[in-house]
């Protein structure tokens, strides 16, 4: 078993245990903060990974000497974040915050060089989203393929909303209307609703609305 651990260098040993922690802290926010309310495993299975691809990649960018990042690293994490995109579907705002702090986490966690600095740092972070998701009501939004498109004139409005609730059983708050198919007599509606979870955004994959495709009703 020495022999084994000591095929590693101790920077090295350092490193595993920091990536450890970053893992554990990451797993907190992940799991009993935001999976708790969205329930989004393919989102689950993306951040945690995420933060392992990015932790290493940010350990070997960084050379030896963990302490002196270089104008290299930056260029380097710059790139490679800008070219980073996603084919499917535009990730809502919250997931897109939650990667944010997940990807900061993972790098904060590969250039620490204090155990004290990282333990200050997690509680200050894990102590802010909490707050915010006990006190931020998130509302939730889901995009709905519509076939009674006469409903979606503004004067109808209200209809719109009524045979909305009537055939979804959601509280609804606001509906706006985007992509109107008149060969097939359906609309693409962003309803936002009042829920406990924040679900995902549904729709049929053959409609691509833009954003200037959308209009408040």
């Amino acid at each position: 078993m020495n022999s084994f651990i000591s095929l590693f260098t101790e920077e090295f040993d350092n490193t595993l245990v920091r990536f450890c922690i970053c893992m554990v802290v990451n797993w907190i926010i992940i799991d009993k903060l935001y999976y708790r309310k969205s329930k989004r495993r393919d989102y689950f299975f993306t951040f945690m990974l995420m933060s392992v691809a990015i932790f290493f990649l940010v350990y070997f960018m960084m050379g030896i000497e963990r302490g002196k990042a270089t104008m290299g690293v930056g260029l380097g994490l710059f790139g490679i974040f800008s070219i980073m995109r996603y084919r499917t579907d535009a990730m809502p705002v919250r997931e897109m915050t939650y990667l944010f702090l997940i990807i900061c986490l993972s790098v904060v966690h590969a250039m620490a060089s204090s155990y004290a600095e990282l333990a200050v740092i997690d509680f200050i972070v894990v102590m802010a989203i909490t707050i915010c998701e006990m006190k931020l009501k998130v509302k939730s939004t889901k995009l709905i393929q519509y076939d009674r498109i006469e409903l979606v004139k503004p004067d109808r409005r209200d209809e719109l909303i009524a045979d909305l609730e009537e055939r979804t059983g959601l509280k609804i708050i606001s509906v706006d209307v985007g992509g109107i198919n008149f060969l097939k007599d359906t609309a693409v509606l962003r309803v936002t609703y009042e829920s406990n979870e924040t679900g995902a955004n549904d729709v049929d994959g053959i409609f691509r609305v833009t954003r200037s495709q959308w209009r408040n009703e």
